[in-house]
């Protein structure tokens, strides 16, 4: 890839990912928390300056700049161009030495995934079934929010629906209470086999999946990755126990059948959304093993 090329899209990813995290970081730097956003960079531990830094992704040249700051890259190594000069390209190799069993492991998740059908009858109770009864056990709630049906109507919901949670990361979460309600039983070894790309929280994952591949995920994507699960976020919080006016945001009530036929029409959204980028982390990960294989 060219000098030109190269500088252009690194100016244009850098200027994307100030837009995508421009609302979190005006609040980080009020030092106020951002109820709805902050759990892009806690949950998912990440700084905006990550964020900016463009990646070609594997099996792309680069041709470098006098004293390429990519030189001192982690994974990043020097070649020699056809016509004498220097280039710049992903070790393939030394990245897969040392994170080859992620990638392996990401390619298989994702990729078994995709192939499943979603199931889109949840409604968000995730949220609901984390803050099951705390009132009565006087437990904090998870957020500094105020619950928009009180203790008790957020209990009513809870009790009033069949909770159907094949996610893990939100099922651990639940309240003891909570817990013996969900119909499924997933748990961290049988994460692969559960996911399925209806759930709100696994397509948000794929924002920490396309960070744990680092270098190998073209910049373009991690971005694609990031906005995604920020527009997810919005209707997660949305549709929760917690009232989100306050940051301007109408809530999906589902509790309602309205509410429901909402968040269905979201999830299914937010789905086809992340079959495609699914696809496309599968093939960087291709890519990536295809290319040590070469080398």
């Amino acid at each position: 890839m060219p000098a030109p090329e190269r500088d252009a899209r690194a100016r244009a990813h850098a200027e994307r990912a100030d837009g995508l995290t421009a609302v979190w970081r005006a609040a980080h730097e009020r030092g106020e928390a951002h109820a709805i956003e902050d759990f892009l960079f806690t949950y998912y531990p990440t700084r905006p300056g990550q964020l900016r830094r463009w990646h070609p992704g594997p099996g792309v040249v680069l041709e470098a700049a006098p004293d390429d700051e990519r030189l001192g890259w982690r994974w990043y190594r020097e070649v020699a161009l056809p016509d004498g000069g220097a280039g710049v390209t992903l070790d393939a190799a030394a990245f897969l030495a040392e994170r080859g069993d992620a990638v392996r492991y990401v390619r298989a998740l994702v990729g078994a995934t995709a192939a499943r059908p979603g199931t889109f009858g949840c409604f968000g109770l995730h949220e609901w079934a984390m803050v099951y009864r705390d009132a009565e056990r006087g437990r904090d709630h998870r957020h500094p929010l105020p619950l928009r049906l009180g203790h008790d109507g957020t209990d009513a919901v809870v009790e009033g629906h069949r909770i159907t949670c094949s996610h893990f990361d939100a099922f651990r979460f639940f309240t003891p209470e909570a817990r013996d309600r969900n119909q499924l039983r997933p748990s961290r070894e049988r994460q692969p086999a559960m996911e399925q790309p209806g759930c709100l929280h696994a397509n948000m994952d794929l924002y920490k999946w396309a960070m744990k591949l680092g270098p190998a995920v073209p910049g373009e994507l991690l971005l694609d990755c990031f906005e995604l699960a920020r527009d997810i976020r919005y209707t997660d919080m949305a549709a929760s126990p917690y009232d989100v006016s306050a940051y301007g945001v109408e809530a999906v009530a589902i509790e309602t059948p309205e509410g429901k036929a909402e968040y269905v029409r979201r999830q299914r959204g937010f789905a086809e959304r992340a079959q495609v980028l699914r696809a496309r982390l599968v093939a960087a990960c291709d890519t990536l093993l295809d290319a040590a294989d070469v080398a």
